[in-house]
């Protein structure tokens, strides 16, 4: 059975092989692969909502069953910023990860620490038929103010997991997939993938 992953960012594609590729029979794709070009707005208020929209639309436009997620950080001190805008944080054009991590400790610069924050995400799996099933996963952790790391992508180098002295971006990729949010969320989705493979059977 084919599983369309709603991405082409090669750091979620490695982090979800690595989740379920021990479930025989499934192969994952991503659209570039497919020769897919969707461009899906992600300008809703909810992970779940904007997971949603891009699930379905893959699923409609490919005939494959697919995966989408949505995730952000949530700090705290920012009042739960950036969350869903976590992707969109720099309001300038172009902006790289560096870029929005810099931002972000621009803005938390001053505040008391620690900066307790939370990364979440939602994926949520698409039928072509139109239904969907979602799930979620949490990781907690705190921001600091230096980076510490190459693996990972994003905020994972300033991310300080909880009850961890390391932050996302030092852990290996079986450490990340035993803890980091969007590990949990996959996991959590893995009985509604088994239960869509057993009726493609």
């Amino acid at each position: 059975m084919n599983l369309l992953l709603a991405t082409n960012n090669s750091g979620k594609r490695l982090e979800i092989q690595a989740l379920l590729s021990d479930i025989p029979g499934l192969k994952l794709l991503i659209p570039s692969e497919i020769g897919l070009q969707l461009d899906v707005p992600e300008d809703s208020g909810t992970y779940l909502a904007n997971a949603t929209i891009k699930a379905k639309a893959f699923a409609s436009r490919s005939g494959l069953l697919s995966l989408a997620d949505d995730s952000g950080l949530e700090v705290d001190a920012l009042h739960g910023e950036p969350g869903v805008h976590s992707a969109r944080f720099s309001p300038y054009p172009g902006a790289t990860d560096a870029d929005r991590r810099a931002l972000l400790l621009q803005r938390l610069a001053g505040l008391p620490r620690p900066w307790m924050a939370r990364f979440c995400c939602v994926v949520v799996l698409a039928h072509p038929s139109g239904q969907t099933t979602s799930a979620e996963g949490i990781c907690p952790g705190e921001i600091i103010p230096q980076e510490r790391g190459m693996n990972g992508f994003g905020y994972d180098p300033i991310f300080l997991i909880s009850g961890l002295e390391k932050t996302m971006a030092e852990l290996d990729m079986t450490e990340k997939n035993q803890l980091s949010h969007r590990a949990r969320a996959v996991q959590a989705a893995r009985p509604s993938i088994l239960q869509w493979m057993s009726r493609a059977d």
